[in-house]
C-alpha cells in the first residue's frame, strides 16, 4: 500500500473518530439517549481500530519509531491521554460533571496531538 493512500487513510480515520467524539460529547452535555444507541456503542472501536491500524502501518512504511522518534513519542503520549480521558468521560466518570470535564480536556489533547502531527515537534511552536 503506497504511502499517499496509508496517510490517506490514516487522516480520514482521525477526522471520523474525532467527529464521532465530539458528537458524543455533544450528546453527553445534552443528557441525550442518542448515546445508548448500539452503532454509537460499536462504530467508534471500529474507527479506532482502523485509525490505529494505519497509525502503525505509516510509523512502519517512514521508518519511526515512537522510542527515538520524540515527536512520534509525544504523538503516541498524547494519544494515551486521550483514550483515558475518553473513556473517564464516555464511561467511567462517576458524575456528568466528570464526564464533561474529562471531555473538554480530552479536546485539549486532541489538539496538542494534531499539532505534533503537522510540526513534527512535540514541543510546540520549535518545529
Amino acid at each position: 500500500m503506497s504511502y499517499a493512500l496509508l496517510k490517506m487513510i490514516h487522516v480520514s480515520s482521525v477526522i471520523l473518530s474525532y467527529s464521532l467524539f465530539l458528537l458524543r460529547g455533544v450528546w453527553l452535555i445534552q443528557d441525550s439517549t442518542n448515546l445508548r444507541q448500539r452503532w454509537i456503542k460499536i462504530l467508534p472501536h471500529i474507527i479506532d481500530t482502523v485509525l490505529l491500524t494505519s497509525a502503525v502501518f505509516l510509523a512502519m512504511t517512514i521508518q519511526q519509531n515512537p522510542l527515538q522518534d520524540s515527536w512520534l513519542t509525544a504523538k503516541v503520549a498524547g494519544l494515551l491521554l486521550y483514550i483515558a480521558l475518553g473513556m473517564v468521560a464516555m464511561r467511567f466518570g462517576k458524575t456528568r460533571r466528570t464526564k464533561i470535564i474529562a471531555w473538554a480536556a480530552a479536546q485539549c489533547v486532541f489538539i496538542y496531538i494534531v499539532l505534533v502531527a503537522i510540526t513534527k515537534s512535540p514541543v510546540l511552536g520549535l518545529g
